[in-house]
């Protein structure tokens, strides 16, 4: 199965953020990519989240996420893309990551659930975490997708979850904050996540300066099979769930783990 990374550099203007994801997702297809994931807040983002935030936020059924369905149908690809939708707070968002299939029909939502309050950001003054920590799977192509957003990362408890309900790739679509070991350790975070777990993981991140760059796809042994750099791209990597399942095999930790009793 090939999938693909589509790396942005999104900002305020939805109009042409909308426009990259569809350059990405119509390049992705003409490559053979069944599935193309995009970073977090890929419709909107800037280098602070403020107030701005919950005011562009609009339902699922808006016209921002109509236009994702449609560009996923009109490429005959499926898509996630991270989108800032309403909650019932009016000053607050919810930091959402949807899926569409190839028929443009949504496939899975997932509401972050770790906010990014950290390095002196206060990603919760804006944005309402999820209600549900249930892990978010959804199957495409036949493979199983599991949803991370970003500072979930760092959250190794919610990537065990997502492989013990059956994900064989994890998507973790980002914006990573730059800062001091920034970079190495959103490269450090994607590899352990993939081996620890035996899946692959493709972490989608937003291209500098708002975010670090470097999307990357790491396999379930941890090697790296493709790094996007630091410039706004597409590209598209093949997956082998033979090479999940053999690996499981090899390090079969899922069978072996002795959990604390209660």
């Amino acid at each position: 199965m090939r999938i693909a990374l589509g790396q942005l550099e999104s900002g305020t203007d939805i109009r042409a953020n909308l426009a990259a994801v569809d350059r990405f997702a119509g390049e992705a297809a003409r490559d053979g990519a069944a599935l193309v994931a995009f970073p977090e807040y890929a419709t909107y983002e800037k280098k602070t989240v403020d107030a701005t935030f919950p005011e562009v936020a609009e339902p699922l059924d808006g016209p921002v996420c109509r236009e994702l369905a449609g560009t996923a149908r009109r490429h005959r690809i499926a898509l996630v893309a991270g989108v800032v939708e309403t909650s019932e707070d009016p000053g607050k968002a919810y930091n959402t990551l949807v899926a569409f299939g190839p028929d443009g029909g949504r496939l899975a939502v997932y509401r972050k659930i770790h906010l990014f309050d950290a390095q002196g950001f206060g990603e919760s003054t804006f944005i309402k975490p999820g209600p549900s920590t249930n892990p978010v799977v959804f199957e495409s192509g036949g493979a199983r997708f599991g949803l991370m957003t970003c500072y979930d990362l760092r959250f190794p408890e919610l990537a065990r979850s997502l492989a013990d309900a059956g994900a064989e790739v994890l998507l973790v679509c980002s914006s990573w904050v730059p800062g001091t070991h920034k970079t190495e350790q959103w490269l450090a975070l994607n590899a352990a996540r993939a081996i620890e777990n035996s899946v692959y993981v493709a972490g989608v991140c937003q291209a500098p300066p708002v975010s670090v760059g470097r999307s990357v796809l790491v396999d379930p042994m941890g090697f790296t099979e493709t790094d996007l750099g630091l410039e706004p791209g597409v590209q598209t990597v093949e997956i082998s769930l033979a090479t999940v399942a053999r690996v499981k095999e090899q390090f079969p930790m899922f069978r072996q783990r002795r959990l604390p009793q209660p």
